[in-house]
């Protein structure tokens, strides 16, 4: 049965990283089974926190397609700092204009992303028992990530504690990434009933290069034969916690140990740690790569690193993992025992987990995986079997298919108070000023 879906999700391709990849996989997902898949999005911006290049003089709406898959791009303001009120106003801006930017027919089936979690709101005013169903994917848990960062103070996390209860409760069906998400979805309020566990799959190849290629690209990328090269690749922003690779580099210059930790990526705190480790030798910073050559540099590197700020527990399930285990490298995991991260390591067998904020731990970590070939090996390998067996898109693929038939098969039976605001008749579409597609 062919349905009409309609997603709401503030990121979508052409972002490498981060959430857009696993919303633009799902839409496509969705249209390769037949079903009518109309995506309101936002304008690509992460994760530079800048508006990409073609897309600057947008206002209002641009309409685009992902091969069968429609767009409509909402224009928002995209702040210099995402971790307080700014960020609050752009996915409120988003927000609003994803609740009038589906026209025609109703929807069957209208699930939302979060965060941005105000999209969860615009989503449900589509929902209509017997009629439209909504579900949500919950990429990170909103909540927590406010609490566990502290980005909006002690009255702001309870605000918005009490505000994502009461929209995730509302849903026909929450899906969560993980099974810790899953716990901490029930500890909410949220019928297990209704939570579907759909794993975050592996979206970069496994590497097929030979050394020759490794090796050539190490060269280009400044990194010698004889020393550790230990890699965090992606997002530098506040959950990251990232001034503790700083410090282990500043460290592994005080000991003279031959380690080059490598920044690749960029963020909102890139700028802050380039200034906080100036002078450390080894340290590098490195601009994104084309796909290609970051698949590359992951298997160049001898460790990949991933760092989580103090505190970060329950927030979020590092997306980053899933290219390092396909990357075939160990991990050496700087995070609390208790996050989702930690699990994943444990569960992988791919790498070794010390605790965060502890810089010395995390050079000892680096250091005994990168100089044990054998090591470092196994747990590389770990890493990729579970990649293909626990991180499939083939999986994705057929869960989602399956939950979104489930929920158009179940609308209208689930008990519970009903949002009754109907989103049509709706202002006139705004005209967009800028027509061209971005390149």
């Amino acid at each position: 049965m062919s349905l009409s879906v309609l997603i709401l999700g503030l990121n979508y391709a052409p972002e490498p990283t981060g959430i857009a990849p696993y919303t633009t996989g799902m839409a496509r997902f969705l249209a390769e089974a037949g079903h009518d898949v109309h995506v309101v999005t936002g304008l690509p911006h992460y994760p530079h926190w800048e508006v990409a290049a073609g897309y600057r003089r947008a206002r209002g709406v641009l309409h685009e397609r992902d091969g069968d898959v429609r767009l409509t791009r909402i224009a928002h303001p995209v702040p210099a700092d995402p971790t307080g009120t700014d960020r609050v106003r752009m996915e409120a801006a988003f927000a609003a204009g994803a609740a009038r930017a589906h026209r025609g027919a109703r929807p069957d089936v209208v699930l939302a992303v979060s965060p941005a979690l105000l999209t969860v709101v615009a989503a449900l005013r589509w929902r209509s028992p017997g009629r439209t169903a909504v579900g949500v994917v919950t990429q990170d848990l909103y909540g927590r990530a406010v609490a566990e960062t502290g980005a909006l103070g002690g009255r702001g996390t309870r605000v918005v504690a009490a505000l994502e209860r009461a929209l995730l409760t509302r849903a026909d069906g929450v899906v969560a990434i993980h099974e810790s998400f899953r716990r901490s979805l029930g500890e909410l309020g949220v019928d297990d009933r209704r939570i579907t566990t759909i794993r975050n799959w592996s979206h970069v190849r496994a590497v097929r290069a030979g050394g020759a290629d490794l090796l050539a690209l190490r060269h280009r990328l400044g990194w010698r034969d004889d020393e550790v090269v230990a890699l965090h690749a992606g997002n530098m922003g506040a959950k990251q916690g990232l001034e503790n690779i700083v410090e282990a580099a500043r460290l592994a210059d005080a000991t003279g140990a031959t380690v080059r930790f490598v920044l690749l990526g960029t963020g909102s705190r890139r700028a802050a740690l380039e200034t906080y480790g100036d002078g450390v030798a080894s340290l590098q910073f490195l601009d994104p790569l084309p796909s290609a050559d970051f698949e590359l540099a992951m298997a160049a590197a001898d460790v990949l690193v991933l760092n989580e700020k103090p505190g970060v527990e329950e927030m979020c399930v590092p997306s980053k993992l899933t290219s390092y285990f396909a990357a075939g490298r160990p991990v050496a995991a700087a995070t609390s025992a208790r996050s989702a991260a930690s699990a994943e390591i444990e569960a992988s067998g791919g790498g070794v987990r010390v605790d965060p904020g502890v810089p010395e731990e995390l050079l000892g970590a680096v250091l005994r995986c990168g100089l044990d070939p054998a090591r470092a090996g196994t747990l590389g390998l770990r890493g990729q079997l579970f990649a293909r067996d626990a991180l499939s898109a083939v999986a994705a693929r057929g869960a989602y298919v399956g939950w979104v038939a489930d929920l158009a098969d179940r609308r209208g039976r689930r008990p519970g108070p009903d949002v009754v605001t109907d989103p049509r008749p709706a202002p006139a579409p705004v005209r967009p000023l800028v027509t061209e597609e971005a390149s």
